[in-house]
């Protein structure tokens, strides 16, 4: 590993390591307005959701590194506490780029980037009418982290009403993520785009407790062909099959493999657990279980 000491290398150094690092982050894209009425628009990748109750989302417009000077944004909440956050998807994010430009004061980025202004209900920022999720909220508080370039001022925003999209809605009123088709910022210029094969399922051990990998023996655990993912799926189970469990599955799915690698053990036992792995990829963690305890029961 490479080391890096924050007092050691300079901000802008400093920045691009960590936005290559906390990756992918998601977008907010922020409508705010100054005291005259007059609207901004700018996307922050400082940004997540941090309560349900009460629902707060924090995002923060740092101070510029190279000059330290602050953002239209960030002096707009200082005057006027109200922020529209809108979640960009796939079909804006090179619009939403294009609003992240240095325009001037008072130059409305609605207008520059192409995008649709709408009133929202409860504050006096407007929402953008192409955002899938636009999220009206008071701010409660900035909290200014410093005051030399790249510190950051988080801004604690508050829900008043939220609008989603039925598109993107599933029968239960879920958002479904693959309809969604969120984008995200990463170091540099790169954007990740959560959809298509970039998603997957972690069953969450929410509701039961797992084995843990502890509990895993120490043949299975050093396994040449089962990777770090391999093993959490297989500490993540309540209980491991019995004896009985897995005789039945070397009999009925394994047979013929023991049978013809029956004078190779270590060649069958790397074949076991290579089936297993398949097995875990496609999310039936009891049969690689069975897979790989059938060994230990020749």
């Amino acid at each position: 590993m490479k080391t890096f000491d924050p007092k050691e290398i300079s901000t802008g150094a400093l920045h691009q390591l960590l936005l290559g690092a906390v990756s992918p982050r998601p977008i907010a894209f922020a409508s705010t307005v100054d005291p005259d009425g007059r609207p901004n628009l700018a996307p922050f990748s400082f940004f997540n959701v941090f309560s349900a109750n009460p629902p707060i989302l924090i995002f923060s417009p740092a101070r510029r590194g190279r000059d330290n000077t602050t953002k239209h944004t960030y002096e707009n909440v200082k005057r006027v506490p109200e922020v529209v956050i809108n979640i960009v998807d796939f079909a804006m994010v090179q619009q939403c780029s294009l609003a992240s430009t240095d325009y001037a004061e008072g130059v409305n980025e609605f207008e520059k980037a192409g995008l649709t202004g709408i009133a929202s209900e409860t504050i006096r920022p407007w929402r953008v009418a192409e955002a899938p999720v636009q999220l009206e909220c008071k701010v409660n508080r900035v909290i200014e982290l410093g005051t030399e370039g790249g510190a950051g001022n988080l801004v604690v925003c508050e829900l008043l009403k939220m609008h989603v999209s039925p598109k993107i809605l599933d029968a239960n009123d879920r958002i479904v993520p693959h309809l969604l088709d969120a984008v995200a910022r990463c170091g540099g210029d790169w954007y990740a785009r959560i959809s298509g094969d970039a998603l997957f399922e972690v069953e969450k051990p929410l509701v039961k407790i797992g084995v843990g990998v502890d509990a895993i023996s120490t043949d299975i655990r050093n396994s040449p062909v089962l990777t770090g993912n391999d093993l959490g799926k297989l500490g993540n189970v309540e209980l491991l099959p019995d004896e009985t469990e897995v005789n039945e599955y070397k009999l009925l799915e394994l047979s013929e493999m023991f049978i013809s690698l029956e004078d190779n053990p270590g060649e069958l036992e790397i074949e076991l657990h290579k089936h297993a792995r398949r097995l875990l990829a496609e999310n039936r963690t009891l049969e690689a279980w069975k897979t790989l305890l059938a060994f230990n029961n020749q």
